[in-house]
């Protein structure tokens, strides 16, 4: 199977940028083709597009299936696994974030938990502590702000995400109605036209 420069160039990026963020380029590689694939594809096909071992390929289906980012199906009159990744990005996506959240974000936070019950012994175990207190509760308030997000139908999402710009502006307009008001009342007291 030859890849288009098309499909080549996603899938050498995806791959770079895989390591970026913790998986290695191989794994990036094969999620990047079976992304970009119209139909499902075996791991002989997936090794033949990418120039990759067999074992390469079958471990870099594992870790994918383990994140929960692959589905395996089985077409007919063929015994072997094809693969494939959902159609919805979003479903990607929020399957992705899930992931990280509870490899990532719950360990931390179970720990800082742990942290925040212990005495401390000295003053600098109080300043770390004060830190560590203050870490946790933004990663708890943006732990439950995803949660929250989660629950929402796409479109909502799609909708609140478009909306973030636009949120930003109306603080800003609100905080220059406070200074105009300001002065205004600070002009009036004054006896200022």
């Amino acid at each position: 199977m030859n890849l288009t420069p098309l499909v080549q160039s996603f899938v050498l990026h995806f791959g770079e940028m895989g390591s970026r963020w913790g998986i290695n380029r191989t794994v990036g590689q094969i999620y990047a083709l079976l992304y970009l694939s119209p139909k499902p594809m075996n791991a002989e096909d997936i090794a033949d597009a990418l120039a990759f071992s067999r074992s390469n390929v079958s471990m870099g289906l594992k870790e994918l299936d383990g994140w929960r980012l692959i589905r395996h199906q089985h077409l007919p009159d063929d015994r072997r696994d094809y693969y494939s990744t959902p159609d919805d990005i979003w479903e990607i996506i929020r399957t992705l974030v899930e992931e990280r959240r509870k490899r990532e974000i719950e360990p931390t936070l179970s720990l800082l938990r742990d942290e925040l019950l212990t005495t401390p012994s000295s003053s600098d175990e109080q300043f770390a502590q004060a830190k560590m207190q203050e870490m946790h509760d933004v990663i708890e308030m943006l732990t439950k702000w995803y949660l929250d997000m989660q629950k929402m139908d796409t479109q909502r999402l799609v909708n609140l995400l478009k909306l973030g710009g636009k949120v930003y502006k109306l603080y800003e307009m609100k905080d220059k109605l406070k200074l105009v008001a300001g002065y205004s009342v600070k002009t009036k007291k004054e006896g200022v036209t």
